[in-house]
């Protein structure tokens, strides 16, 4: 597996990390723990070094199998979790709530640290702006954590191009962690010019439009009561369909390289810059093999152009996310 580096930062990664928020939480029943476990180290087995988790996936559970997944490898990987939620009372428990106050970031990161069987976290994402903290105390505790050395590397989710520029002026940041593939393309206009001049790194999730982009997905799917695409707008049956063209595009080109749909849509987001690593994630050994395919799968200039006209000629039908998770972008 290639490595790449994050931006200036110096942290090196694998082209392709995994994204493990899937093994238990929002896309549908979680993993049984030991095959998620089984599944986290084939990916280590193949090259992926980069494991993205957060506390809020289970949440506690995932950051959990990660760690003892990965315990073995410890020194051989790079891990990313997140903070920024805290359970509302006045909402059943749900973890709507934002929370970036220093006092809070220093307890939820002792706490992941428990989870997560290890003495340092290498890349600390805040997992959503929060409004009712100034960016600049919220990288300042991070600032401090580094300097106990309970953090390695500060990184945003989610952030617009003022937050990214008020936070790096107070600890670099060394990734920005947002939406990016074929089907959602607006951070090459919003963040991607700002992360080019500061030198931070770009970790796209969702790089298979949530499972769109794999053609497996079309408008007669039904998704589990428990599996988040089920409430979100441009998952509707209607968008589904509306949606196909772009599905039908990736999947001519995947025809004409020999390859799945999926691996072409990863082989772009990998083409876009070198400072861009993907978490796709998956529950299966065999897609995690498809995956990873796509690193070393080339597609020429002419592709690539051919790809960028096709694709931005279409209008994405739907919202990405529902009202209530639309309120908690930063803009």
């Amino acid at each position: 597996m290639q490595k790449r580096t994050l931006g200036k930062s110096g942290l090196e990664v694998s082209a392709l990390g995994l994204g493990c928020m899937g093994l238990s939480f929002g896309l549908g029943p979680a993993t049984e723990k030991s095959e998620a476990i089984k599944l986290i180290r084939a990916a280590v087995e193949r090259g992926v070094t980069f494991f993205d988790t957060a506390e809020v996936y289970g949440p506690f559970v995932n950051e959990e199998v990660v760690g003892e997944a990965l315990a073995p490898f410890r020194k051989d990987v790079v891990i990313a979790t997140k903070f920024g939620f805290q359970a509302d009372p006045n909402n059943d428990g749900k973890w709507t709530s934002t929370n970036s106050k220093p006092e809070h970031i220093k307890q939820v990161v002792d706490a992941s640290l428990k989870r997560l069987q290890t003495d340092t976290i290498d890349l600390l994402y805040q997992h959503r702006v929060d409004p009712n903290t100034p960016i600049e105390e919220t990288a300042g505790a991070v600032k401090d954590l580094i300097a106990a050395g309970k953090v390695r590397h500060f990184g945003l989710s989610e952030a617009g191009a003022k937050t990214i520029r008020r936070a790096h002026a107070v600890q670099p940041v060394t990734a920005l962690q947002s939406e990016y593939s074929l089907f959602w393309r607006e951070p090459e206009e919003s963040v991607m010019p700002t992360l080019e001049e500061l030198g931070i790194g770009f970790v796209p999730f969702s790089p298979l439009g949530k499972g769109f982009l794999t053609g497996k997905i079309d408008a007669s799917t039904k998704f589990d009561s428990s599996d988040f695409r089920a409430i979100v707008p441009r998952f509707t049956e209607e968008n589904r369909k509306a949606n196909q063209s772009i599905v039908d595009l990736v999947t001519r080109f995947a025809e004409q390289k020999n390859a799945t749909p999926a691996q072409v849509a990863l082989a772009w987001l990998l083409a876009q810059k070198p400072w861009i690593a993907p978490i796709p994630g998956t529950t299966k050994i065999s897609r995690l093999e498809e995956n990873l395919g796509s690193a070393t799968l080339e597609l020429t200039p002419d592709d690539l152009r051919s790809l960028d006209e096709a694709s931005s000629a279409i209008k994405i039908a739907g919202e990405r996310y529902p009202e209530t998770h639309r309120k908690l972008i930063d803009r």
